[in-house]
């Protein structure tokens, strides 16, 4: 190509993004790159082919509830857990740990865990026998129920995450479910983070690349949709970012949300945090269900001793 094919491709590409906020051109592997409502969006041959509708298919992604569905659907069953837990110190030698097989008994809108063994190593229980780790505290309040709970229901429509009237541990598992659950929406009440997570919102978004792509996952066809920062950026813009990357695995024919990782990380002075987290689903009956937690995460706040800690949680024997 010459250079007067070169500059006239330069000029043009960008003129019929700002016209029609929606083009496409030709990659060596055949992919396609998109611009749509800001975000640029690799699509993989096969999508091509599927003539996937994208900005329908993102606005899936961003209004899905199946995930966090599949989390309600625990208050509703019965199933097994196994619980390990693993706080390392700052040379990654094992510290304290925990391991149990529990039982999720849920019955009449009511539900409770019961404590088939379990044991602890180190000091993960104070003198007192109170959890003394942050991370071990929000697992258990997250996914026991020692104490039995009423007025459950796998409901999801019209049930908001909302930190309003809650301080201390109960704000932030209301955080944490918003970052879980909600991945790409703003968190509120996290001083200089919580609107660096909507990466979905044209301010962050343009700091990262998008793709979706047609794989196969435990023998089912999937969409997968990811994100991961821009090869062209700055330290500086690096830094700022929340979501190092995360990728979601989709049904291809439901749309069910299969699987998900994620990588955040951020460091604001008063508080930092590297956690990689990753998500499998299975369907049980009617019911969608996280059949594999994996948790690894490094994190310190002000005041607060850091903390390095694994956890994985495997559920089964789910029955209504």
């Amino acid at each position: 190509m010459n250079s007067f094919a070169g500059m006239e491709k330069r000029v043009f590409i960008p003129f019929l993004i700002l016209i029609t906020s929606f083009s496409i051109h030709a990659q060596d592997k055949k992919d396609s790159v998109i611009v749509f409502d800001g975000k640029v969006i690799t699509l993989s041959e096969v999508i091509v082919r599927s003539n996937t509708d994208v900005p329908g298919f993102i606005d899936r992604v961003k209004n899905d509830s199946t995930f966090y569905k599949a989390f309600r659907n625990l208050r509703v069953l019965n199933f097994t857990s196994l619980n390990d837990i693993r706080m390392f110190n700052k040379k990654n030698k094992p510290r304290a740990s925990f391991w149990s097989r529990t039982m999720n008994r849920a019955r009449n809108g009511c539900r409770h865990t019961e404590v088939i063994v379990d044991s602890a190593t180190g000091d993960f229980y104070d003198k007192k026998g109170n959890y003394n780790y942050y991370t071990a505290e929000l697992y258990s309040s997250l996914f026991f129920a020692f104490d039995t709970i009423c007025g459950e229901t796998n409901i999801v429509k019209g049930v908001e995450h909302t930190i309003k009237g809650k301080s201390g541990m109960e704000k932030h598992k209301e955080q944490l479910k918003m970052l879980f659950f909600n991945p790409g929406m703003k968190i509120p009440g996290i001083p200089l983070m919580g609107n660096k997570v909507a990466v979905f919102d044209e301010e962050v978004s343009r700091l990262y690349d998008f793709s979706i792509d047609i794989q196969d996952r435990m023998g089912r066809n999937c969409y997968v949709f990811s994100l991961s920062p821009r090869k062209d950026l700055t330290s500086g813009e690096k830094n700022d970012m929340v979501i190092n990357e995360m990728t979601t695995w989709f049904d291809y024919s439901s749309f069910e949300v299969l699987a998900r990782s994620y990588d955040m990380s951020y460091s604001a002075g008063v508080y930092h945090f590297d956690v990689q987290m990753e998500v499998q689903l299975t369907k049980t009956g009617e019911y969608l269900v996280p059949n594999l937690i994996r948790y690894t995460g490094d994190w310190g706040v002000l005041f607060k001793k850091r903390e390095r800690g694994v956890f994985t949680a495997t559920l089964f024997d789910f029955e209504k």
